[in-house]
């Protein structure tokens, strides 16, 4: 921690409710200073919201949380879009938070980054063109690389300032950018999926998903799945992320047959270990486009 301030405390607004409709949680920082003057925002340590002097509680759900203890607070800013925090943690090497979410941490981030990308992309044969939606760290493109078959990336992140600083405080996994077959737009995802013609990409990987928890409400979006069936190729895959098979199995069970009637191929759903998501497992469902009628 810096001299200057010998507390921190990282947790989420107590506005924030869990349920249907729960939507990101607000990161609210409260620092008590070298000369004991206490500075917060947006309320105080609460039973729900566990606070706990220098480390970051992450509430997977109500009664449950991870911790972590922060060494340094690297970065911490906003955008137009969203709220970005970068800690240096006491184990799990650099810790990246947005808007109160954990996105990834140094130990383990390419656990998730490898199984969204080489299930897609070894699942057919010779993949050439490659959307991703999201994934503005660039571990996904640093995955996507490693094909040879692949002649061109594109990848649709929202926040420049995502880049910018994953590419600062990150750069091995932002490594990915340096891929000249990489091509950046700094746009909405659904709208640029929608503007590219039929039978674009041969992959589309979807990694825009925050918290991992709001997969469901998307993937239940008939007019996005259709977009993305439309932008692949007879043949393609789309990949995203899922629900927690232990938090949400009616809600997996309910996503898988809405995809199946978008994709007319296979829908598939795997899942993987990651010791930094709270539920200790990554899921994501797998979609092959083999012949969808309008």
């Amino acid at each position: 921690m810096a001299k200057e301030t010998s507390v921190v405390y990282l947790y989420p607004s107590k506005s924030q409710v869990w349920g249907e409709n729960f939507d990101h949680k607000k990161l609210v920082i409260t620092t008590l200073a070298a000369n004991g003057k206490k500075e917060e925002s947006n309320g105080a340590p609460n039973d729900t919201y566990p606070a706990f002097p220098g480390w970051y509680a992450d509430v997977s759900w109500p009664g449950e949380a991870h911790t972590y203890k922060i060494e340094k607070i690297l970065f911490h800013g906003k955008s137009e879009f969203q709220e970005l925090l970068v800690f240096e943690s006491s184990r799990q090497g650099k810790v990246a938070i947005l808007d109160g979410h954990i996105q990834l941490t140094e130990n383990d981030e390419f656990a998730y980054q490898e199984m969204l990308t080489h299930l897609a992309l070894c699942s057919i044969p010779d993949p050439k063109k490659v959307l991703l939606i999201g994934g503005g760290d660039g571990g996904i493109l640093r995955e996507i690389s490693r094909h040879s078959s692949v002649e061109h990336i594109d990848i649709c992140e929202l926040d420049q300032m995502v880049i910018d600083v994953y590419s600062e405080f990150f750069p091995d996994i932002a490594v990915g950018y340096e891929d000249p077959r990489v091509h950046v737009h700094i746009s909405d995802g659904v709208a640029f999926i929608n503007s590219v013609p039929e039978g674009t990409y041969d992959v589309i990987i979807s990694d825009a998903f925050p918290a991992m928890g709001h997969s469901a409400d998307v993937l239940a979006d008939e007019c996005f799945l259709e977009s993305v069936a439309k932008a692949l190729r007879p043949g393609g895959v789309f990949s995203a992320p899922a629900d927690s098979l232990w938090h949400k199995n009616f809600v997996v069970a309910d996503t898988i047959a809405n995809c199946k009637k978008i994709f007319k191929g296979s829908v598939n759903y795997a899942w993987t270990t990651v010791p930094t998501y709270a539920r200790h497992f990554l899921s994501n469902y797998m979609f092959t486009f083999l012949n969808f009628i309008y």
